[in-house]
């Protein structure tokens, strides 16, 4: 079981786990067999690819820049993918599937209250880009640069997000809790509030604000928007 802030996950969403899990989902393709060897590797190649696409942009670093920053050479990074597309895809697919995964079953007491369920999603979501914040910033930062399959990829993540948060809202409404007009545009009105935690994390460090106090305010922020407050 792995912490963040205030929020337990029994899956493991470390560098080692991601990759162990990407090395499993394209081990027909890695030329690597040995595990325990490949996922080091894999590690070294995507915390490089992170740090890179940070400084100066995915598509301007290039394999020889890679190469140089993972300590792997440029027959060795061939080992695992046959070109930078592929790599892209690989670790789009590590953020997609973690993020579609720690929302998708709520625990039955939680998903029977639209207010406890809306908290869980969003509480979920800032923890998890907590832990994973260089490869969710990767994801949102390079995608308007992303290769056509990849971008309907990444829009599709953004979308299944919204839908799930979408449907706790029409939920609410329809159960009397929530009152709100249109719990689509809502639920797009929430999304960006998720994603600032990751892609402006700065200032939020320079304000000493932890994960689990901006979750918080996220959730009371909406909630003051969303409750219905007829006496």
């Amino acid at each position: 079981m792995q912490q963040a802030t205030d929020v337990h996950f029994d899956t493991d969403y470390s560098n080692i786990a991601l990759c162990k899990r990407m090395y499993r989902r394209h081990v027909a393709t890695i030329k690597v067999q040995k595990e325990a060897v490949a996922v080091t590797n894999l590690v070294r190649i995507c915390e490089a690819t992170l740090k890179l696409a940070n400084e100066k942009g995915f598509h301007a670093a290039s394999l020889r820049d890679l190469s140089r920053v993972s300590g792997i050479s440029m027959g060795g990074l061939y080992a695992y993918f046959d070109n930078k597309n592929t790599l892209l895809t690989m670790i789009l697919e590590a953020v997609t599937s973690s993020a579609m995964e720690i929302i998708a079953e709520p625990p039955p007491a939680i998903a029977q209250d639209p207010r406890q369920h809306l908290r869980w999603l969003i509480e979920r979501h800032v923890a998890l880009t907590e832990i994973m914040q260089p490869w969710f910033v990767f994801a949102f930062m390079e995608a308007k640069s992303f290769p056509p399959a990849s971008r309907r990829t990444a829009v599709e993540s953004e979308a299944a997000t919204e839908t799930a948060i979408a449907r706790i809202l029409q939920n609410g409404v329809s159960t009397g809790v929530f009152r709100i007009e249109d719990p689509s545009l809502t639920a797009a009105l929430v999304k960006p509030l998720l994603q600032d935690w990751y892609v402006k994390r700065g200032k939020y460090r320079k304000r000493k604000i932890p994960a689990s106090a901006y979750a918080r305010a996220v959730c009371e922020f909406v909630e003051t928007g969303v409750l219905d407050q007829t006496p």
